[in-house]
């Protein structure tokens, strides 16, 4: 395991999971159940996309190189523009049960960020830099631990970073941070 992939990934990948629909619904929830049971269905489903991810991920490194370069500095636009590109708030709703209780937590936690989570930003990111590293296991745990932690952040201290650090700032940066690797992954290509 490569200690600086996994780091570059998880900044990546935790400023990515920042302003996104499915951390949103983690601090909504957060506020309503016990924090550590809406980590815990958070975190399960975050697991399971990042396998997936990786998975694809491995799957793109079976193509000839510069095809793998071309579709990874692709996907890094992709990623650049959608987090740069204006779009208004979104608003996320979330069931509300009658009383807290351990399951019906965890599964409407897990069922959120699951469902939402399907070719999410961080998704995409993650099975890319897994193709343009060729290393399944440190970005597969880079992109787990950003996305714990951006979920862990979410649920404890949700309000606070809302209301110091601007999400639109936080988007910009994880963009302009895409498109740099975009551009280096264009260079590649290009040589």
């Amino acid at each position: 395991m490569d200690l600086s992939t996994a780091a570059t990934v998880f900044v990546v990948v935790f400023l990515a999971e920042l302003p996104d629909k499915s951390l949103l619904a983690t601090l909504v929830l957060g506020t309503r159940y016990p924090g550590r049971w809406v980590w815990t269905g958070v975190s399960a489903a975050f697991l399971v996309h990042v396998a997936i991810a990786c998975a694809a991920g491995r799957l793109l490194t079976l193509a000839p190189r510069r095809v793998v370069e071309v579709v990874v500095a692709v996907l890094f636009a992709v990623g650049a523009y959608l987090l740069l590109r204006p779009e208004a708030e979104a608003e996320v709703d979330v069931p509300e049960p009658p009383a807290p209780r351990l399951w019906p937590v965890l599964a409407t936690s897990f069922g959120l960020v699951f469902v939402g989570e399907w070719g999410d930003i961080t998704q995409l990111a993650t099975a890319n830099l897994v193709a343009r590293y060729d290393d399944a296991l440190s970005v597969g745990v880079g992109a787990a631990a950003g996305l714990l932690t951006a979920a862990a952040v979410a649920v404890t201290a949700g309000r606070a970073l809302t209301r110091r650090v601007p999400l639109g700032l936080v988007r910009r940066c994880a963009g302009l941070l895409l498109a740099a690797f975009a551009l280096v992954a264009l260079v590649s290509v290009l040589r």
